[in-house]
């Protein structure tokens, strides 16, 4: 087994090796059936409650495509920029695991429904990486393997395993890159941003949800090396079923200095399976990886041909929604910030808390500046994602609202979020319940304005001699006093006008 102390650096790997990388990622359907029988694909249900004799295998059951399936795979191939076939059919994938109740899984081979196209991804300095696309392809999802008794939750060392069978059936697409090269030192950060965008443009579809941490998204990383100047590939490993965009990155990299490693010691790299374990960040072997010719693929007989016609392939081109890649340049245009300033909203997942935000009333730089602002703060400091946090883009546009009406300041606005934050209600029950509105009462802030020059002789002097900026102290005064709940600009004219001296 490979441990960390079998590593080279990855400086040391990428000065005498070029990584070469292909990304296969399966993606579930958000169809309300499986992809060849009418069985349920709602979560949470009791175990093997979803079945019936067609997802379970049994003699005689004979599958029926989901049309909606069909639909979702060409959504997605028209997408990724690919070829859609006008004629292809499914294959059965043969091979024995406990886990596939008919020993064998409905997928497509040679025949898929949409092939060469390409993704253009944007890397953390704006630069674009155009990645290629081999096919796109349709297929079902296996069941589930619980293993029980063990340490690790794997098989080795468990007593016995469980199989829930309500995900066998579930409609899968399998992304799968033609081989990544030219990446270099790169390559890890271009295998996130790649599923990254993927995962970002199958959500703009509304075919599936995507999300990794819920296994609705999976992604296998192939890689190998090969020596400067060589031209054919080395051997590759996949590492399989690696579950978010930190974890593609983790798994990428130390396969390149894993593989060095071997490399430089003379070792051969074995085609193999491998497993990512997110403590570690390492990668450990599972089983040697077969062949095509391994699985016995031959043409499905129970399913006939899928040929979608091309006035339905264009109709679905026509209908297709404005895509992550293109979004983000007109709001770029449209807000008049940075591509530096869009990869950062991109990167903190902010992009579309911001637009729903604006489109419940905001304007453009408030709802940025308080979601990469105080916001991401938060949720940073909670160890959350942006959409995890107890707040609505409706929510922080209430709040956006307050504040620009001069109900609130920026100051009592942050004690709104947290008050919001913390459960205590929508923005204005937190503004009743603290008693945060700004004090807007002429008379009120008069009286307090007189008592802090009253109380602040020699600063007062000062300003009437021609020190304006030394307001800001009596400005301090007055917000402690009032609580922060003043107008900060208010009170500084009023204090220049009570000692008669103005602002020029």
């Amino acid at each position: 087994m490979t441990t960390t102390t079998d590593l080279v650096s990855y400086e040391d790997a990428l000065s005498s090796y070029d990584p070469v990388m292909g990304l296969e990622v399966h993606v579930e359907l958000g169809t309300h059936t499986k992809m060849f029988c009418g069985c349920s694909t709602e979560l949470g249900a009791e175990p093997n409650s979803q079945t019936c004799p067609v997802c379970l295998g049994l003699p005689g059951a004979l599958p029926v495509v989901n049309a909606t399936g069909v639909e979702s795979a060409i959504k997605i191939g028209l997408a990724l920029n690919c070829s859609i076939a006008e004629w292809c059919r499914f294959a059965r994938k043969n091979y024995f695991y406990p886990d596939m109740p008919k020993n064998f899984q409905t997928s497509q081979y040679d025949e898929p429904i949409a092939f060469d196209g390409y993704l253009d991804v944007q890397l953390e300095d704006g630069e674009t990486f155009r990645v290629e696309i081999e096919r796109a392809h349709m297929e079902e999802d296996t069941g589930k393997s619980t293993h029980v008794g063990g340490a690790t939750g794997r098989i080795h060392g468990a007593s016995h395993s469980l199989l829930d069978y309500n995900r066998a059936g579930i409609p899968l697409i399998e992304i799968v890159t033609k081989p990544i090269e030219g990446a270099g030192e790169r390559a890890p950060e271009v295998a996130r941003a790649y599923v990254r965008e993927l995962r970002e443009v199958i959500r703009a579809l509304g075919v599936s949800e995507a999300r990794m941490e819920m296994g609705q998204m999976r992604c296998d990383v192939n890689l190998s090396l090969r020596p400067h100047g060589r031209e054919k590939f080395g051997t590759r490993s996949e590492t399989k079923n690696v579950n978010s965009l930190r974890s593609v990155e983790r798994a990428a990299r130390f396969e390149i200095m894993r593989h060095a490693a071997v490399l430089d010691g003379g070792g051969t790299i074995i085609q193999e399976t491998r497993h990512f374990h997110e403590d570690t960040g390492s990668t450990t072997s599972g089983r040697v990886k077969e062949e095509a010719e391994d699985y016995r693929y031959f043409p499905e007989p129970d399913l006939v041909p899928v040929a979608p016609s091309r006035e339905w392939v264009e109709k679905i081109r026509a209908a297709l929604p404005e895509l992550p890649l293109a979004r983000r340049t007109r709001l770029l245009a449209e807000w008049g910030i940075s591509a530096t300033d869009m990869q950062s909203i991109t990167n903190a997942g902010a992009l579309d808390l911001i637009v729903a935000t604006i489109d419940a009333g905001a304007d453009a730089a408030s709802a940025r500046k308080w979601w990469m602002g105080e916001l991401a703060r938060s949720a940073n400091e909670s160890q959350k994602a942006l959409d995890e946090l107890a707040i609505t883009p409706v929510q922080v546009a209430r709040v956006t609202e307050l504040v620009n009406s001069g109900d609130l300041n920026d100051k009592l606005a942050r004690q709104v979020i947290e008050g919001v934050l913390a459960g205590e209600g929508t923005p204005d029950e937190v503004v009743e319940k603290r008693g945060l509105k700004v004090v807007s009462d002429e008379g009120a802030l008069t009286t307090a304005v007189d008592e802090a020059i009253a109380g602040n002789p020699a600063i007062a002097d000062k300003i009437r001699g021609g020190k304006v900026a030394a307001a800001g102290a009596l400005v301090g005064a007055v917000m402690k006093a009032t609580r922060g709940q003043a107008d900060a600009a208010r009170v500084k004219e009023l204090i220049l006008d009570r000692l008669g001296v103005s602002e020029g």
